[in-house]
């Protein structure tokens, strides 16, 4: 093996090691936000709810709830469904 090809694995390796705690951090954020997700279409998956009904079954803060809906949302996975007082309920699509 060549001195190069020693330095780049070196390299490489040093850059690894720097990087475990962000790559672990970044790990552990999409696991969470796979959980809250899960929750919250777990809610859902019997009736439509009001962001408000969501969060006290899910015992998230309903601002955190509201978040994840919107992101629901945009990409397709939750629908507005018929307006419950000033709230609206939301539903799964598919």
């Amino acid at each position: 093996m060549n001195a190069k090809n020693t330095m780049d694995k070196d390299a490489m390796k040093q850059l690894r090691e720097a990087r475990r705690v962000w790559v672990e951090n970044a790990r552990q954020s999409t696991k969470t936000q796979n959980q809250i997700i899960s929750q919250i279409k777990t809610q859902l998956a019997d009736a439509a709810k009001t962001v408000p009904e969501i969060a006290q079954a899910a015992g998230m803060p309903a601002s955190q709830v509201l978040l994840y809906i919107a992101g629901l949302k945009k990409y397709g996975q939750v629908a507005e469904a018929e307006k419950d007082g000033d709230y609206f309920k939301y539903r799964l699509t598919s």
